[in-house]
């Protein structure tokens, strides 16, 4: 018997019901593989990266490696695959554990992938508008002149010219 390829893997999944889009599980296999050359960049030895990713490890890869593919569509794209928050991640991985695809160690669970982060936090705050830092502000306001009175744009009256 012939080992089936990913696809073949992930249409099979997907044929039993899986509320995740076929994309959902490519991406996650592509991330884990961005999330393998991140940590040989930063120096883990090469055992140890074929061995095993933790979960939060992977998350932050997938985090990393979505907001590069996506950038301000990230979320977008991750709810059209049917993916809303870290734990979908986890049963993505889990799924394609079950199938051989990748491997897992006993510590290894599903709650690994609770708590990673806010989906909100991590795909959408990033690309939102920064609100100016004061000093930025302050040059909006009104200055004083030399005796001390609040220079106003001409032609806007002051208390001070109606009462003459």
């Amino acid at each position: 018997m012939s080992k089936m390829s990913f696809e073949d893997v992930v249409e099979a999944i997907c044929a039993r019901g899986s509320k995740f889009a076929p994309d959902a599980y490519h991406f996650v296999n592509d991330a884990l593989g961005f999330t393998l050359k991140k940590l040989s960049k930063r120096g883990v030895p090469k055992s140890a990266q074929a061995r095993h990713v933790t979960g939060q490890e992977l998350l932050h890869g997938i985090r990393c490696y979505a907001l590069e593919q996506f950038g301000p569509m990230t979320r977008f794209m991750l709810e059209a695959w049917g993916v809303q928050k870290c734990e979908d991640f986890g049963c993505i991985v889990f799924a394609l554990v079950e199938e051989g695809v990748f491997g897992k160690t006993d510590g290894d669970s599903l709650e690994d992938f609770g708590g990673g982060y806010d989906f909100e936090e991590a795909f959408v705050k990033p690309f939102k508008p920064q609100r100016p830092d004061t000093a930025i502000l302050s040059l909006a306001r009104p200055r004083k002149n030399l005796k001390g009175s609040t220079k106003r744009p001409a032609g806007k009256a002051t208390s001070k010219q109606h009462e003459a």
